[in-house]
């Protein structure tokens, strides 16, 4: 029996991938040529639209990954000893108002665990070796540890692993972008001398940029540059030892801080680089396997898990036959691909940034920060897209406003989460949610002929002039006069 998905990768994008596909009905293997998940703290960075789109997946699933990270609120910049910026996460519009940092190893089994729950286990010490696309299934050849083989039909082929990806390769898609030719330390250590709340906290300094994010107790990731890397960007200094780390703190932290008890120390450098479509017939490509950033921003991994929120639920409803293939499983590449670039945009220059030489070319980048993060409308911002509440689709072949562009949210963008109700998307069917205002039965006939697509109940709106259709993860697909059933029917028809 043919089954629906084959996932490749079984990191946090990949997992993710899986939860949502199995929870939405469909047969899904996923496979990983590793023999565990990595014990390593690697992506630390869960952002507050990820909290969002977790707390879709069922009750406590979010809980889970608050109770095993750390919540905070602040992250500030320091140049000349002292702070010149903070951006405040509390302030933004969502029900997690806080960056939740967590080792991947720990978003790697609660994602695994979850998964077994819903009844499929990654096999592990399994890779793709070839795949061969035919009309209406991908023929898998799979390699198992021991040597043997298998070749296995599947509906749908989904690439989630990693930089180095051999579904891409397969595919033959271009890599395309650049190495920055500057070397980062990376050290998992525990470190005295911080005082006050946990808080992000990144240091411009002269020599380089220093940023430390609080892992729970005296732990710590740091996170530095050390210099230029050779011609061909392959990294030139290695490794850093505890004593390096220690210097650097020195220099361009304050005097107090002092790091022992090492647990992890390593070395890289930065890649910016995407393939300009994440979809070839019935393959597809997320995360890493598609986009790598620079870390600045902590947005690499989250990126690449919002691609499973988007590809997901469109394959459920492809696959069970509720829509068209097209214009939906087309949407997920012009969508997603529109965000990576956005964000390898973004996170390249907030690296720039950090990295500027020169005594005025610093004092004049300090002195301009200091004064645009005085602003509070410039924080308010930079909280919003720093949490990826800010995230959006305003170009997406799937919106639809008829017109009607006096109110907010506009077509693709975030529909507001309310605390009070349960998010859109969840349970084993993903439904769009009409968000109007009560109106003598208007919706009734379209309630019932696409019972299959939409929500059965009204969910509130702040206007009662207008409607909202909203997506299955949240983001508004279409905007017309309240009242309009007309043009509900319409949209769902055209699915």
């Amino acid at each position: 029996m043919k089954t629906d998905v084959l996932i490749v990768g079984a990191g946090p994008v990949g997992l993710t991938m899986a939860a949502e596909l199995v929870r939405y009905g469909l047969s899904v293997r996923i496979v990983d040529k590793n023999s565990q998940r990595t014990d390593k703290s690697k992506a630390i960075v869960i952002w507050s639209r990820t909290l969002e789109l977790l707390d879709r997946m069922g009750p406590g699933v979010t809980d889970r990954f608050i109770q095993a990270g750390l919540k905070v609120e602040f992250t500030n910049i320091f140049a000349g000893g002292k702070q010149i910026a903070q951006v405040d996460l509390s302030t933004v519009d969502t029900p997690f108002k806080f960056v939740l940092l967590i080792q991947q190893n720990e978003t790697e089994r609660i994602l695994e665990e979850y998964l077994a729950e819903l009844g499929v286990k990654v096999e592990r010490e399994t890779e793709l070796q070839d795949f061969e696309q035919r009309a209406d299934s991908v023929s898998c050849n799979l390699v198992y540890a021991d040597g043997a083989t298998e070749n296995a039909e599947f509906s749908w082929l989904i690439g989630c692993d990693g930089a180095h990806s051999t579904v891409r390769h397969r595919l033959g898609m271009t890599f395309e972008g650049s190495t920055l030719l500057n070397d980062w330390i990376l050290a998992d250590v525990h470190i005295s001398g911080i005082d006050g709340p946990p808080s992000v906290n990144i240091h411009w300094h002269s020599a380089g940029i220093l940023a430390l994010f609080p892992l729970g107790g005296t732990r710590y990731r740091v996170i530095a540059d050390v210099g230029a890397s050779a011609s061909d960007g392959i990294g030139v200094h290695g490794n850093p030892t505890l004593e390096e780390v220690q210097k650097i703190l020195d220099v361009r932290g304050s005097k107090e801080l002092r790091a022992d008890d090492p647990v992890w120390l390593s070395s890289f450098t930065i890649n910016e680089r995407k393939v300009a479509d994440y979809r070839k017939g019935r393959v597809f490509l997320a995360g890493d396997a598609a986009h790598v950033h620079s870390p600045a921003g902590g947005q690499g991994m989250n990126t690449g898990m919002h691609d499973a929120f988007n590809l997901a639920w469109k394959l459920a409803l492809v696959s069970r036959g509720l829509c068209n293939a097209e214009p939906l499983l087309m949407s997920y590449s012009a969508e997603r691909s529109a965000v990576a670039k956005l964000v390898l945009e973004a996170t390249g220059r907030a690296t720039k940034v950090a990295l500027m030489r020169g005594e005025v070319e610093q004092s004049l980048r300090n002195h301009i920060a200091s004064l645009i993060f005085g602003l509070a409308p410039v924080r308010h911002m930079m909280a919003s897209v720093l949490s990826e509440v800010a995230v959006g689709y305003p170009d997406s072949p799937l919106n639809t406003s008829c017109g009607f562009e006096h109110s907010r949210p506009a077509p693709g963008e975030r529909a507001p989460v309310h605390e009070q109700t349960s998010a859109i998307g969840t349970g084993s069917t993903p439904r769009f949610a009409l968000c109007a205002a009560a109106d003598d039965g208007a919706y009734k006939g379209i309630m019932g002929e696409f019972a299959g697509l939409l929500e059965p109940t009204l969910r509130p709106t702040s206007d009662s002039g207008c409607l909202w259709l909203v997506r299955p993860d949240g983001y508004v697909a279409l905007r017309a006069r309240s009242g309009d059933a007309g043009a509900v029917g319409a949209y769902l028809l055209g699915l």
